[in-house]
C-alpha cells in the first residue's frame, strides 16, 4: 500500500465548514446520528465518562459521519475523506469527528481489525502527530478483563464507532489534568455505583 495517499501540509489553509444539518441526512443515517447523540447525552456526558466532551457537544462541534461502505477500498476512502474534512476544518467548526458504522462490523474482532488498519493508515501518512483514534463498539471488551465486568460499558456505543481526536486539542486539555489515568478508574466506580441493571438500561445494546 502506498504511503503517499494523503499527507498533511503544515501550512495548509483552513476553511470553515457547515455543521451537521440533519435535514440533509437520509432517514436511516438520521436515526444512527440521533441514537448516537442520545448515548452521548445519557452515558458520556450524563455520567461524565469523558470530562472533555460536554463543551464540544454543547457547541455542536462534533461531526457525525455515517459509513455505508462495504468494500475495503470504500472503507479506506471513507476514512481518508473524514481525515481531510477534520484536518481541513477550523477547530471552532469541527473539533472532533465520530465515524459511525451501522452495518457490517457487528463482530468486535472485525471492528478491531478495521481499527488496526486505520491506525496503520495514519502512520503511513505521517498523521500521528495530528490525529489519534479512540474506539467504541456495542460489544466492546477490554483485553484481560472478565467478560461480565461493568468496565466494558465505558466504551460500549450503539454502533461500532471510531473517534478522530485532534492531538493538539487533547494535549491542551490534558495539560490541566493531574492524573489522566484516574478518569478511567473513576468511570468504573461510577458504573459500579449505578449497578448493572441501571447501566444496562442506559446501554441496552451492550447486554
Amino acid at each position: 500500500m502506498s504511503n503517499t495517499w494523503f499527507k498533511r501540509d503544515k501550512h495548509e489553509r483552513i476553511f470553515p465548514i457547515d455543521t451537521l444539518d440533519q435535514h440533509n441526512l437520509a432517514p436511516a443515517h438520521r436515526d444512527v446520528v440521533n441514537n448516537t447523540r442520545q448515548w452521548l447525552d445519557q452515558m458520556v456526558v450524563g455520567l461524565n465518562l469523558c470530562p472533555f466532551s460536554s463543551s464540544v457537544i454543547a457547541r455542536d462541534q462534533v461531526r457525525y459521519a455515517v459509513c455505508d461502505a462495504t468494500t475495503d477500498e470504500q472503507l479506506k476512502q471513507f476514512f481518508v475523506n473524514e481525515l481531510q474534512i477534520l484536518l481541513g476544518a477550523n477547530e471552532r467548526d469541527v473539533a472532533t469527528s465520530l465515524l459511525l458504522f451501522p452495518e457490517g462490523l457487528d463482530d468486535f474482532g472485525d471492528y478491531l481489525t478495521l481499527l488496526e488498519w486505520y491506525q496503520q493508515l495514519l502512520e503511513q501518512a505521517d498523521l500521528i502527530e495530528y490525529v489519534q483514534l479512540a474506539s467504541f463498539h456495542p460489544q466492546y471488551q477490554f483485553e484481560g478483563v472478565a467478560e461480565d465486568d461493568l468496565s466494558h460499558f465505558t466504551n460500549r456505543s450503539p454502533y461500532p464507532t471510531t473517534h478522530l481526536l485532534r492531538q493538539d486539542q487533547m494535549a491542551r486539555v490534558l495539560a490541566h489534568v493531574s492524573d489522566p489515568d484516574k478518569i478511567y478508574l473513576d468511570n468504573i466506580e461510577t458504573l459500579k455505583s449505578l449497578g448493572r441493571r441501571r447501566v444496562e438500561e442506559l446501554c441496552p445494546w451492550g447486554t
